[in-house]
């Protein structure tokens, strides 16, 4: 059956967002494979993406950076095509093409001309059973993935610092994984290890193929049909509803990290509690935590942390607030404080708490909260202009365990919000003093010894 949903960005601001994204329409191939299409008409591009429901938060233990390593094969040895001729092609028909890892995702993506859709269709499909395991090809892809990981990490400062503290964040869930791999397990991986994850979870009843931009539901559809199609399901695949994951137990007691680094420019601190993501049929009170990160911390000219702590008392060099709504599992809510020279970390979490003291006390400025409301609704309509985006922002939602009706839902439930609402949600998010706080800072100066006559 064929879905059409017109896509919805608030009351007031619907009729403009419809005109710049037209519809979107969903739909399931025989073989369990999701189809979203999301029309845009103004111009002959199209992004297709295929999103497998498998990320480093689905890894067996001891085998980290698996999926973020198949990635990289994928682009070697398609069974019909050469080592990275599969680049090669899309470049020579006038397009761009790249895939990234997160934890509860893997994503291959393709922008070119809308007339090239079936070529698209047709080389990830072929990549999507069809791949060849070189040995040879693993050697080589684990020293790109290995300088992949000194460069983004191990030379990294607060790459490292992060890695820290999310692997105390969670204490139980594979979330406190790095999605690259630890180093000593990437130098472990096994070409077995790429063959047992390929084929536990490339198949088409655990993907989600996107088309947005110049292309017809049902010129998908025939395509789709005419490639992924043939492809069979897996039928030891789990539903995705179903999939299981260690999951965290409550958090009982605040933890802390300090990182020390020669290298480190600016020191901060990060101060973080466990809480509730986006779910199916489920989004208010994300929607709250969603705004409660936009006061605090969304601008950094009006927002209530910038303004306080940068603009009035000068005692921050940046202060801001985070949320990340659409993980499938529990996700974090984020201060973060770095002060000005010479103002300690210990100073700079008081003075973060501190606000968040006298924000509980005082509550939201109701003009503030509708200047945001709009800038939210009008940010929202700007992401339409953007075909890639707009791909991307459904990908990561729906393999976060979200329906297409539930993205159609959220901005009016966002608009729908009360400042009553976000209160609350920041009563009990801040009541909870299981709080995990990292500082990352350089190491002391040593002292010299005292000399005694």
């Amino acid at each position: 059956m064929m879905r059409r949903i017109g896509l919805a960005l608030g009351r007031a601001l619907t009729p403009v967002a419809a005109q710049a994204a037209g519809e979107v329409t969903e739909f399931t191939l025989d073989n369990g494979m999701h189809v979203v299409v999301i029309e845009d008409h103004r111009s002959p591009v199209i992004t297709h993406m295929v999103w497998y429901r498998a990320g480093a938060a689905d890894e067996p233990l001891g085998v980290s950076g698996v999926a973020h390593f198949l990635e990289h094969l994928m682009f070697k040895a398609p069974a019909d095509l050469a080592t990275r001729e599969f680049s090669e092609i899309v470049e020579a028909n006038g397009g761009s093409d790249n895939a990234f890892t997160s934890w509860d995702a893997t994503a291959y993506h393709q922008t070119v001309a809308s007339d090239r859709l079936g070529l698209m269709m047709q080389m990830e499909a072929d990549r999507m059973r069809d791949l060849i395991f070189d040995p040879q090809q693993v050697a080589t892809e684990r020293s790109v993935v290995l300088e992949e990981r000194a460069q983004r990490l191990d030379t990294s400062p607060g790459g490292l610092f992060n890695e820290q503290l999310s692997a105390v964040i969670y204490l139980n869930h594979p979330y406190g994984r790095p999605i690259i791999g630890w180093r000593h397990e990437i130098e472990d991986l096994q070409l077995e290890d790429m063959q047992d994850w390929y084929e536990t979870h490339y198949h088409p009843n655990n993907a989600i193929l996107i088309v947005a931009g110049d292309a017809t539901p049902d010129e998908v559809r025939a395509l789709a049909e005419q490639h992924y199609g043939p492809i069979p399901a897996n039928p030891d695949i789990q539903p995705f509803e179903s999939r299981e994951r260690p999951q965290e137990p409550p958090h009982t007691a605040p933890r802390r990290v300090v990182f020390e680094d020669e290298r480190v420019a600016n020191p901060y601190v990060s101060i973080n509690w466990l809480t509730t993501e986006r779910n199916a049929g489920d989004q208010e009170e994300a929607a709250a935590l969603f705004l409660l990160a936009s006061v605090l911390g969304g601008s950094d000219l009006t927002s209530v942390l910038s303004r306080e702590l940068e603009i009035e008392e000068r005692r921050s060099l940046f202060a801001g607030a985070y949320y990340d709504s659409t993980a499938l599992d529990p996700s974090t809510f984020t201060l973060l404080n770095m002060p000005v020279p010479g103002r300690s970390l210990d100073q700079a979490e008081a003075d973060i708490l501190a606000e968040i003291d006298e924000f509980l006390e005082e509550g939201i400025d109701p003009a503030q909260f509708e200047r945001i409301q709009f800038q939210i609704a009008a940010a929202q309509i700007y992401d339409q202009d953007d075909v890639e985006d707009l791909a991307n922002s459904y990908g990561f939602a729906l393999t976060g365990g979200l329906t297409v009706a539930d993205i159609q839902a959220w901005p009016e439930i966002v608009a729908n919000t009360t400042i009553d609402d976000v209160m609350a949600a920041a009563r009990t998010l801040f009541a909870n003093d299981a709080t995990i706080t990292g500082y990352l800072t350089r190491p002391a100066p040593e002292t010299a010894p005292e000399v005694t006559q």
